[in-house]
C-alpha cells in the first residue's frame, strides 16, 4: 500500500453526548483531512487506558501541540506504526501521559484521512483482505446502572439482537421495533411513565430487576411476531459496578439483595435460562477470572462476555484465555487507546475463537467510524444503542457500508454468522 505522509496535527476542545468535554483532532494526510472526536464510558474498567492526563482537556491539547511534530511525516495508513510512535511519546502502560483519549482521536482521524486519500471505506484501509460482513446491532433498550437514575435496575443494560435478520435494514427496523414495545409495555403499568431514557437511549424506568427482565423479554416476543423473524435477549450486569469488595458481595439495591460470588453465578445462570438469554456480558467483576471459568461450566449455549474484565487490553485477554474464562468480548478503541492497540486485542481475540462485540460508549459522539472497525475486525455483533443521535449514527453508516459493498460485489453484505443463536 502506498504510505499517506501526515501533514498537520490540529487538536480542539469539543463536548460529547452527556456535555462532557473531550478532545477532536484534524489530521492532514495525503491531500485529504481526517477528523475523530473521542468518546468516554461512565462504566469504566479500572485498567482500561486512562482517557486524560492531569489537567483533564486542556492539558492534553497542550501537550499534543508540543509533541504533535513528532508525528509528522508517518504513514497515516499504518495504525501499527502510529501506535508505535504515540507508545514512546507517551512512555507510560495506560497511555497517563498523553492522555488515551488524544490517542484514539489521533490514530482514528490519521486512518480516516488515509482512507479518503487511497479513495477506500475505511473497514478496507484496515483490513484489506477481510472479507466484509455486517455485524448484527445489539441495542440496549431498559437500561439502570451508572447509565440511568435511581429506581431503575440495577442491571445495567437490557439488550436486543435480531439474530434472524437476513438484511442490516431488516435488523435495524426490528431493533426499533423493539424499543417502541418496551415503552409500550412500560406505559401498560406505569400510565404516567414520562419517557426518560439513560445515557445510550434505553428507557430509564421504575423498574425492579426481575420485572425488566420480564418487561424486555415480552417487548422482544412481541417485536419478533410483528417482524416476522427472531430476536433474542442479552444482558449486560456490569457487575464491577454491584461489587463490593470489603463485603466480598454483589449488592443489588433495589431488591435488597447481596450476592456471594457463588450465589451470582448461580442467579445468572439462572437468568439465562428462565429468559433465554443468549449473551451475558460482565456478569462478574472485572478481577474475577476463576469465577467466569466456573459460570462458562454451567452456560454452554450462550456468549459469556469481558468488557471490564478485559477492557480492550491483550495482556488481560491473554490472562482470560490462560484460564479458560469467556468466549466473547467487547472491542472498545479507546478503552486500549490507539486504534492499533485495539487492533492487536482483536487480533489475538479472533485467532483464539473469541467472539467479537465492537461497542460503543456511554458518553459518545456522532463519529460513526466503529461501524468501521465492526466490520475490519469480523466482529459478530456491534454495539451501538438503538434511539439517539450519537447512536443512529453508527446504525446509518452501516446501511452505507452494505451499499458500498452491494455496488462493488453486486449484491449485499452477509451478514455474520452468530453462535448460539
Amino acid at each position: 500500500m502506498v504510505a499517506v505522509s501526515i501533514k498537520e496535527i490540529v487538536g480542539r476542545l469539543c463536548f460529547n453526548s452527556r456535555g462532557q468535554e473531550t478532545i477532536e483532532v484534524d489530521v492532514k494526510a495525503g491531500d485529504c483531512l481526517g477528523r475523530a472526536m473521542a468518546p468516554a464510558g461512565a462504566s469504566v474498567g479500572r485498567f482500561e487506558a486512562q482517557n486524560f492526563p492531569k489537567g483533564g482537556v486542556r492539558e492534553a491539547l497542550r501537550l499534543l501541540k508540543e509533541y504533535s511534530t513528532r508525528l509528522i511525516g508517518l504513514d497515516a495508513s499504518d495504525p501499527k506504526a502510529l501506535t508505535s510512535a504515540l507508545r514512546r511519546i507517551d512512555g507510560t502502560p495506560n497511555y497517563s501521559k498523553i492522555g488515551g483519549a488524544v490517542a484514539y482521536a489521533v490514530s482514528m482521524a490519521a486512518a480516516e484521512a488515509a482512507a479518503l486519500h487511497l479513495k477506500k471505506p475505511l473497514y478496507s484501509l484496515i483490513s484489506p483482505k477481510v472479507e466484509p460482513k455486517l455485524p448484527f446491532p445489539l441495542g440496549n433498550f431498559i437500561g439502570g446502572g451508572k447509565h440511568a437514575g435511581p429506581g431503575a435496575p440495577d442491571i445495567q443494560e437490557l439488550l436486543a439482537c435480531p439474530v434472524g435478520a437476513k438484511r442490516i435494514e431488516d435488523a435495524l427496523r426490528a431493533n426499533i421495533v423493539v424499543h417502541s414495545e418496551a415503552r409500550r409495555l412500560i406505559e401498560k403499568n406505569q400510565p404516567l411513565f414520562a419517557g426518560g431514557k439513560g445515557d445510550e437511549g434505553a428507557w430509564a424506568a421504575n423498574l425492579g430487576n426481575e420485572e425488566a427482565l420480564m418487561v424486555a423479554a415480552e417487548a422482544v416476543t412481541a417485536a419478533s411476531d410483528k417482524i416476522g423473524f427472531r430476536i433474542r435477549l442479552g444482558v449486560d450486569f456490569a457487575a464491577t459496578s454491584l461489587w463490593n469488595e470489603k463485603e466480598g458481595v454483589y449488592v443489588y439495591a433495589r431488591s435488597a439483595k447481596k450476592l456471594s460470588p457463588e450465589e451470582q453465578i448461580q442467579f445468572v445462570a439462572e437468568l439465562k435460562d428462565r429468559f433465554d438469554l443468549f449473551y451475558l456480558e460482565d456478569p462478574l467483576h472485572e478481577d474475577a477470572f476463576e469465577d467466569f471459568y466456573e459460570l462458562s461450566k454451567s452456560v454452554k449455549d450462550a456468549l459469556i462476555v469481558g468488557d471490564d474484565l478485559l477492557v480492550t487490553n491483550t495482556s488481560r485477554l491473554q490472562t482470560a484465555l490462560s484460564k479458560r474464562s469467556c468466549n466473547g468480548a467487547i472491542l472498545k478503541v479507546n478503552q486500549a487507546g490507539s486504534l492499533g492497540d485495539a487492533l492487536e486485542f482483536a487480533e489475538l481475540a479472533t485467532a483464539n475463537n473469541i467472539v467479537l462485540t465492537t461497542s460503543h460508549r456511554s458518553g459518545d459522539t456522532t463519529d460513526s467510524h466503529i461501524s468501521h472497525i465492526a466490520v475490519a475486525t469480523g466482529s459478530k455483533m456491534i454495539k451501538t444503542g438503538i434511539m439517539g443521535g450519537e447512536r443512529v449514527a453508527k446504525l446509518n453508516e452501516l446501511l452505507r457500508i452494505n451499499e458500498r459493498i452491494s455496488l462493488e460485489s453486486g449484491s449485499e453484505a452477509s451478514m455474520a454468522s452468530l453462535p448460539y443463536v
